[in-house]
C-alpha cells in the first residue's frame, strides 16, 4: 500500500475511534514515534510497538475525549500529514481545551516507521 492508501486507512479508523485497531494494522513492530514534548512519566521518543500501545492507553485513561476531528492525509512521497483537533478535559486538571497538532507519518515497506507530533498550545475554556 501507499503511504496515501495507509493514510486514508488510519483516518477512517480513527474517525471510527479505532486508534488502536489503526496502530495494529499500520505500524511497525519498530516504530518511533516522537512527540513536541515529553509527555508525565515518559520520554519524549518512544520505540517500538509496544510504547506505542502503551501510550495511546495512557491517553485514554488520561483525558476525556469530548470531541475529535481528523483531516487528512496530506501526502509527500513516502510520507503523509494529519491535522488532529481535539476538544479534551485532561483528568488531572478537569480544565476543557481546545488541542491542535499536526502528525507526520513515515512509510516503508507498507507500514508506518515513524511518526512526529508538532503541537500548538491548547485553548482552555
Amino acid at each position: 500500500m501507499s503511504a496515501m492508501e495507509i493514510g486514508k486507512e488510519i483516518v477512517a479508523l480513527c474517525q471510527q475511534g479505532k486508534n488502536l485497531e489503526a496502530i495494529e494494522k499500520f505500524y511497525s513492530q519498530d516504530i518511533v514515534s516522537v512527540e513536541a514534548f515529553s509527555m508525565p512519566g515518559m520520554d519524549q521518543t518512544q520505540k517500538g510497538i509496544e510504547a506505542i500501545k502503551g501510550k495511546n492507553k495512557w491517553w485514554t485513561d488520561n483525558h476525556e475525549v469530548h470531541g475529535a476531528e481528523i483531516r487528512g492525509p496530506f501526502p509527500n512521497g513516502d510520507r503523509f500529514a494529519l491535522f488532529l483537533k481535539y476538544d479534551v478535559t485532561p483528568k488531572h486538571t478537569g480544565q476543557r481545551m481546545t488541542m491542535e497538532e499536526v502528525a507526520l507519518y513515515t512509510v516503508k515497506n507498507g507500514k508506518v516507521t515513524k511518526e512526529e507530533f508538532f503541537f500548538a498550545m491548547p485553548e482552555c475554556s
